[in-house]
């Protein structure tokens, strides 16, 4: 299918606009990588499930009993039948019953009474209970759930004198508090024997009495039934691996699934950290801490990527001067690394996403997140390109510049420069941002607790800020114009104060790492710049309306340089001493708070605009084709599906 006739854009509903992406250039591998990629797709697939638990107790249940409503069509012409149906929507999407960014439960729009008559005429059988169990007490439960707005209302709490634990409706700690968890935690570290370890990343913390014990996700512990299928693909990958060394990878992994000793897990991803040679890689795990309000347990996540082996060579370019970039950082000298080693970065094309990186996806990753295998070993980034590239396709002509970009020239700039300078943000966000840096040595990298995500996400921001304006991008040939930095500077510092508000409710704060990693450093910057009026807020007249309308204009891009500089020095200084209160005084002060006035002019220009402010993807089908001699033959890309035929299938095939 050629790029004129493919279709990015599918359905919307509610906030959110389903894409699709192109595996460009999969029909030129050699078969023997699309059946690796194959099989690792499978292993992505299958761990669906277990993100689905993770983020709530009840969430799998619902997911059945919605969906068997669905598929019986019980009253489908009411306008509870179809309120229904959205909402499921929005629970496939989320990976659960709370909002994916706003972590807000959903507010149902059909009835209590409705549901539970539908769930009574669907029945036991269907809805996999055993003879033993009670359909009333399941429907009521469900029910409680559900339509209760004080039971489980947000999945991850954050907020400043709340039981960050108590308060959050996941489902990776049953029946303690947050001094608990943290007690617990720091006991085991003082005790263990090597103090280096992720503790805490692929268990639930659970409360027995007076005893605290973790239950271990692993083959023949918690998920084991799931984390079997995967183990069972990953097997399968194997054959098809293109080297040794990813044979290994792969061993190590399962050898980590089935033991489920943290130990295994650094073994696994040093081992994959060092491997480069393969065009076909992938992520598989327990892995981002998004999910916990304490930064501690891992949601599961899974993608295969390849090479985009001709947009690569922007990424190894950067790469290869990591220490430079290192040497040149604007930070204290006690938190540079002398020595940075293993940096390796690479353009991507997505081929499967599951488990948290799906339906919503990151653009680039950056890998391990242990600290110290960053510093011994290196770390891998990926900048995805073929997800980047729906995103820009989807968004043509949507009116989106020309409503909140301040005149004709800065609109001309983001124009010509914004595609470019984004991908150019995320690499260095990516390759170095998050591998730059170092803590000292007896600075525990938990320390900034429920502020370290979005500490974390502004440091490797800010890197990218910083270095996009420095000549050295002009002088290894990644821009060509002294001038194409203001576009991610103004782009950047307008998102962060305005345009990001359109993903926010009205009345409501700002709650996701990366919002307020991006709101925190924008409003910062203002304040820093105000004596010197660097950034401002101005009134202009709509020429057809004469509506006024608010605009952020950038006054001193120079200036502002040595903002994101000053900035960039402090935050590393914070997470590279484990300065919590400062931590704590930035992220209140700037990250959170939202200005109500100029929220609800956003969320009314936005709405004008009719554009959904989230945005997910539908996979790919692969499937395979044989021979006359029943041999394979090839893997082939089926880009048809539908968002809720695709959920429905993956409900039925990747779930036990």
């Amino acid at each position: 299918m050629n790029e004129d006739s493919f279709r990015y854009s599918s359905e919307r509903f509610a906030d959110i606009q389903m894409l699709r992406y192109r595996l460009d250039g999969f029909e030129d591998l050699t078969l023997k990588k699309k059946l690796y990629i194959y099989c690792l797709a499978q292993a992505t697939l299958w761990g669906r499930d277990i993100t689905f638990h993770q983020f709530g107790k009840y969430n799998l249940p619902i997911r059945k009993a919605l969906e068997c409503i669905v598929t019986e069509r019980y009253k489908q012409d009411s306008d509870d039948f179809k309120a229904l149906e959205l909402y499921l929507k929005k629970v496939w999407f989320a990976g659960g019953i709370h909002h994916h960014y706003a972590m807000d439960k959903f507010v149902p729009a059909f009835s209590r009474s409705y549901f539970a008559e539908a769930l009574g005429s669907v029945g036991k059988e269907k809805l996999g209970l055993g003879a033993e169990e009670s359909l009333t007490d399941h429907i009521n439960t469900l029910s409680e759930v559900i339509f209760n707005p004080v039971c489980m209302p947000k999945r991850v709490n954050k907020a400043e004198g709340a039981d960050v634990i108590k308060t959050s409706a996941n489902n990776y700690y049953e029946g303690v508090s947050q001094k608990e968890v943290e007690r617990f935690y720091a006991e085991k570290k003082e005790t263990a024997d090597d103090k280096r370890l992720s503790f805490g990343l692929n268990s639930t913390l659970v409360k027995r009495g007076d005893t605290l014990e973790e239950v271990v996700w692993k083959l023949n512990g918690r998920y084991g039934k799931t984390i079997e299928q995967i183990i069972h693909w990953l097997n399968k990958a194997i054959a098809y691996c293109e080297n040794d060394d990813q044979k290994e990878i792969i061993r190590l992994l399962i050898a980590y699934y089935t033991s489920g000793d943290l130990a295994d897990f650094d073994k696994y991803s040093i081992k994959w950290v060092t491997e480069c040679n393969g065009q076909v890689d992938f992520i598989n795990g327990f892995i981002e801490v998004y999910g916990d309000a304490l930064g501690l347990k891992g949601s599961w996540e899974g993608i295969v990527h390849y090479k985009n082996l001709e947009a690569t060579k922007r990424t190894q370019t950067i790469s290869a001067n990591a220490q430079w970039f290192e040497n040149h950082s604007p930070v204290d000298k006690r938190f540079k690394k002398e020595v940075v080693k293993g940096v390796t970065a690479n353009v991507v094309c997505a081929a499967m996403l599951g488990g948290d990186e799906y339906p919503a996806s990151a653009i680039g990753i950056n890998l391990p997140n242990a600290d110290w295998i960053r510093a011994e070993y290196g770390s891998k980034s990926v900048t995805i390109s073929n997800l980047t590239h729906a995103y820009d396709m989807a968004a043509k002509g949507n009116g989106f510049i020309e409503e909140f970009v301040i005149d004709a020239q800065t609109r001309e700039l983001i124009d010509t420069y914004g595609n470019l300078t984004d991908e150019l943000h995320t690499d260095l966000h990516e390759c170095l941002g998050h591998g730059s840096g170092k803590l000292l040595p007896e600075t525990d990298p938990d320390s900034l607790k429920n502020y370290g995500n979005t500490i974390e996400e502004a440091r490797a921001d800010l890197f990218g800020l910083y270095y996009m304006a420095d000549k050295k991008l002009l002088e290894l040939g990644l821009l060509q114009s002294e001038e194409a930095f203001k576009a991610q500077y103004y782009s950047y510092i307008m998102n962060g104060l305005m345009t990001q508000l359109a993903r926010i409710k009205p009345d409501k704060q700002i709650e996701e790492s990366h919002m307020q990693n991006r709101a925190l450093i924008a409003w910062w910057a203002y304040e820093l710049g105000k004596e010197e009026n660097v950034i401002e807020f101005v009134k202009l007249s709509d020429s057809v309306t004469n509506e006024l309308k608010t605009f952020v204009r950038i006054n001193d891009y120079t200036a502002l340089r040595r903002i994101f500089a000053q900035q960039l020095a402090e935050i590393q200084r914070i997470k590279g001493m484990g300065d919590f209160d400062k931590a704590r005084e930035l992220v209140e002060g700037y990250a959170i708070k939202v200005d109500k006035t100029l929220h609800t002019e956003v969320l009314q220009r936005y709405e004008r605009l009719n554009i959904a402010p989230y945005k997910g993807f539908i996979n790919p089908v692969m499937s395979l084709k044989y021979g006359s001699d029943n041999q394979i033959v090839d893997v082939k890309l089926d880009y048809n599906e539908t968002y809720t035929d695709q959920m429905m299938r993956y409900s039925k095939d990747y779930s036990l």
